[in-house]
């Protein structure tokens, strides 16, 4: 067994069920494996960024292996965007890419990166990006190292792991005499009883006294699939809740104790509930930048704030903890619930001012489609199973805000890394982990253009993935961010394409659309056709999406920034 078909055969036994990779003579033995393979589907992409990017949304919601690879040198760089995604965001990937003949180390080999005679060291670009980086050096020991690496990937906090395959291992007449199957043993995390007595002490003191006690959730939560127990605590103790972008949708947002989203972007009803807090209970939380307003010093002066968190490492980093829960945010929120019934009856039903999305209503003056209103649009014809992916941009706050979801409904925006093209590339490994779901991008067009080309690959693979375009010819949000800081905006309008017309060059459906009315023909018709789809949206460039700097509100934000501006000078 050649090295490549025991690596394949490997992934087979944990459960792999694709693999997105680009082309490469180095990847050429692993091309032909997965060829061959019954149970994993290969995906050639354009680009071997959006192998990374696919991987990533492989793993996103289905709690298996994301697999990607790539040839030696340029082709394995490519892969260091996704590799990041997955390192922020707690995905477990593995990557694969090839490697110069160790024989020839230090010689100047094609492609060589070994970090001799001014060649880049890439073992520690990848030691860099992932959890663990392995450069196997005997085909004997090509089963220990996938071993290792699958359980690297998903044990604690799950995240990347990369393997290097260099040439000389591929070489005919080099085999793998020893395979066996991965075993794959990963532990959960489970919660210290003596952490989970001292949570449950403060939150039943806090109850039973009448404070007011604020659920914060997070993407963690819904990586542990925590929505169920979530339920059952906040319900028999009348919790409201708000969520993070990244937690948005974990419980359905017509609940009657969703508040709404709390970030820099998110509803008032969501700002005012944290305001007069006096208990903060964050579940899955890592506090980044625009959850906290910019890292708010005073975000939680006066407050207690109590976080679970499968990572050690996120606790004590933004916010000092009251008390704490190691543990994954399914088992830790279960054992509390558990605890706390023990000695806390259910409390009484009560009321809580929350967000209405189904009374919001926004009157367009400008002509051309609201950015709030294609927003709410896509809320109204949502189907019950959809994915919804925003990229980086405006839009994702338009989104956010308008976006109503059921409890098994999905959103998710890039996260701490935050790249361009991430969901708009992403959303095809999402698709292939759920074929039986709808798979929705919403993209700026400054994002779309960074990758679109990937639609053939959609096409290629029958992959019938939604996009749908925030058309504005402009890069909003650095607009936005050059003349809120400098007074002026630059370099950031551009002319699009006929989407229409590529569309249909590449094999796949389009719709131009520039009333709301149109678009929901359009969507409509979409989610019919069974086949890629771009929409291209033509948005107002008047609007602006709900911003705040401060907690205290969008009035409160600017006072702060004049009077920042003033200090400066």
């Amino acid at each position: 067994m050649r090295i490549y078909e025991a690596i394949v055969k490997g992934l087979e036994g944990v459960g792999v069920g694709a693999a997105f990779g680009g082309a490469g003579e180095n990847a050429a033995g692993l091309m032909l494996a997965l060829k061959h393979s019954r149970t994993i589907k290969p995906v050639i992409t354009r680009h071997e960024q959006a192998a990374a990017f696919m991987a990533c949304g492989y793993a996103m919601y289905s709690r298996r292996l994301g697999v990607c690879f790539a040839t030696a040198g340029p082709g394995a760089f490519n892969l260091f965007s996704g590799l990041a995604v997955a390192m922020s965001d707690s995905y477990p990937i593995l990557a694969i890419s090839g490697y110069a003949s160790l024989d020839w180390k230090g010689k100047g080999a094609l492609n060589e990166t070994s970090g001799l005679s001014r060649t880049p060291d890439s073992h520690a670009m990848f030691v860099a990006t992932t959890k663990k980086s392995f450069l196997l050096d005997d085909a004997a020991k090509a089963c220990d190292v996938l071993e290792e690496a699958v359980n690297v990937a998903f044990d604690g906090r799950p995240g990347p792991v990369h393997i290097h395959v260099p040439e000389n291992l591929t070489h005919r007449g080099v085999s793998v005499d020893n395979y066996r199957d991965v075993n794959l043993h990963t532990r959960p995390v489970l919660p210290e009883p003596e952490r989970v007595k001292e949570v449950s002490d403060v939150l039943v003191a806090a109850l039973s006294k009448g404070r007011k006690v604020l659920a914060l959730i997070g993407f963690g939560a819904v990586l542990s699939e925590a929505g169920e127990p979530l339920v059952r605590l906040i319900e028999r103790y009348q919790i409201p809740f708000v969520t993070t972008l990244d937690g948005k949708g974990i419980i359905d947002e017509s609940h009657p104790l969703a508040i709404g989203v709390f970030c820099d972007s998110g509803h008032k009803a969501a700002r005012e509930a944290f305001k007069t807090a006096e208990v903060i209970l964050a579940i899955g939380n890592s506090f980044a930048q625009h959850a906290t307003f910019n890292f708010r010093k005073d975000l939680l002066k006066g407050k207690k704030l109590i976080h679970i968190n499968i990572d050690p490492g996120e606790v004590d980093k933004v916010y000092k903890a009251d008390a704490a829960i190691i543990g994954d945010a399914a088992l830790a929120v279960t054992a509390l619930l558990e605890r706390m019934s023990a000695v806390l009856e259910p409390l009484p039903e009560r009321s809580f001012t929350r967000y209405d999305y189904q009374s919001d209503r926004i009157h367009d003056v400008v002509g051309r489609i609201h950015p709030g209103q294609l927003a709410q649009a896509v809320s109204r014809r949502l189907p019950d199973n959809a994915i919804v992916l925003a990229d980086a941009g405006a839009h994702l706050a338009w989104l956010g805000y308008y976006l109503e979801l059921k409890s098994h409904q999905r959103f998710r925006k890039p996260g701490g890394f935050g790249p361009m093209a991430g969901s708009v590339n992403g959303a095809l490994g999402v698709k292939c982990a759920h074929p039986d779901r709808t798979v929705i991008v919403g993209c700026g067009d400054g994002c779309y253009l960074l990758s679109g080309f990937e639609l053939l690959t959609a096409v290629q693979y029958d992959l019938p993935v939604i996009w749908i375009i925030f058309n504005d010819n402009q890069f909003k949000l650095i607009k936005i961010y050059q003349l809120a800081t400098y007074g002026e905006s630059g370099l950031v309008e551009f002319e699009n394409p006929d989407y229409v017309a590529y569309a249909r060059a590449c094999g796949a459906q389009g719709f131009r659309v520039e009333t709301v009315s149109e678009f929901e023909s359009a969507f409509v018709n979409a989610l019919a056709l069974n086949k890629p789809v771009l929409i291209d949206a033509h948005i107002s460039r008047m609007e602006l999406p709900k911003y705040s700097s401060s907690p205290e509100g969008t009035l409160a934000g600017l006072v702060e920034r004049l009077g920042d501006r003033v200090r400066s000078h």
